[in-house]
């Protein structure tokens, strides 16, 4: 045998170690998978669904329940990367009536990018939006657009008469100097 074949059989004996190792510890990166035996409108009162199934064949889990837990999430109330549901919390939300996420959309919105009817966020797209861009009919924002805005550039008596009405300390939280 050559010097190359000693070399090439010693590390196939190391890797043959490392592969038995990680056999004893199971599958390194197993999901999880939790459903309730209790349902409610055809659904599972929770069902949680993160990470891979090797058994099932998918590599995120899709988590379906009144409350949905997982890497894609639908239900009532929605938790996870990709969530959608009434309440969707999650990195891609997309809510009925709430929606908390770097994007999210709902009746509520909060986010980074936040579109909905009333949206906040530091970009904010809505009927009444509050952001570092807001856009709406309704706007307030350094950048803000709209039929009624506050701005660094602007301030419609209207949209300033509207937010006091509808949000208790507005003049101290948005006009620090008055507007």
């Amino acid at each position: 045998m050559n010097e190359n074949s000693k070399q090439l059989q010693q590390r196939i004996a190391v890797l043959e170690q490392e592969v038995a190792t990680l056999k004893k510890r199971g599958y390194p990166y197993r999901g999880i998978r939790k459903r309730s035996d209790r349902y409610l409108w055809g659904l599972p009162l929770y069902d949680i669904a993160m990470g891979p199934d090797p058994e099932k064949g998918e590599i995120r889990g899709h988590a379906k329940g009144i409350v949905a837990i997982g890497d894609i999430a639908t239900g009532v109330l929605a938790l996870g990367g990709v969530a959608r549901g009434v309440i969707a919390m999650g990195g891609l939300a997309a809510g009925l009536l709430l929606g908390i996420g770097g994007l999210s959309t709902g009746l509520l919105a909060f986010g980074g990018l936040a579109i909905g009817g009333i949206a906040l966020g530091g970009g904010a797209i809505g009927g009444i939006a509050i952001g570092g861009g807001a856009f709406g009919y309704y706007a307030v924002g350094g950048g803000a657009l709209g039929e009624h805005v506050i701005s660094g550039m602007a301030q419609d008596p209207e949209a300033v008469r509207f937010f006091n009405d509808w949000l208790p300390g507005f003049r101290s939280l948005f006009c620090p100097n008055g507007c």
